[in-house]
């Protein structure tokens, strides 16, 4: 499985981006609980926002209400809405993808396939 992630570049603040991941690989789609984070220089990776088999979101207090996860099984691409950037959201944000979790989570550890990242800058 493989996960491609795409859609970041530099805005400026208060501006929008729509996050894309791309899985491939695996012939069941919606089979995976799907995450997002993001990981600035210097700091941790942190759980953005994830999206369960059934849809069920939950996301990190300092995107609620800016960030929209959602899924199109069909095209076996997960999306992240994010809105009114701040400096602060400045990071590379990752996909994440893990078969036997059953519920959404931001936890890392809870993930066992990961993408490569894309970059957002927010200045």
């Amino acid at each position: 499985v493989q996960l491609v992630e795409s859609g970041g570049g530099t805005v400026k603040p208060g501006g929008s981006l729509r996050l894309s991941c791309q899985a491939s690989g695996y012939s069941t789609s919606g089979s995976y609980c799907m995450g997002w984070f993001r990981q600035a220089p210097g700091k941790e990776r942190e759980g953005v926002a994830s999206i369960d088999k059934n849809g069920k979101t939950d996301y990190a207090d300092s995107v609620k209400g800016r960030f929209t996860i959602s899924r199109d099984n069909a095209k076996n691409t997960v999306y992240l809405q994010v809105n009114s950037l701040k400096a602060e959201d400045t990071a590379m944000y990752y996909c994440a993808a893990d078969r036997w979790l059953w519920r959404a989570s931001l936890v890392n550890r809870d993930y066992g396939l990961w993408g490569q990242g894309t970059q957002v800058t927010v200045s």
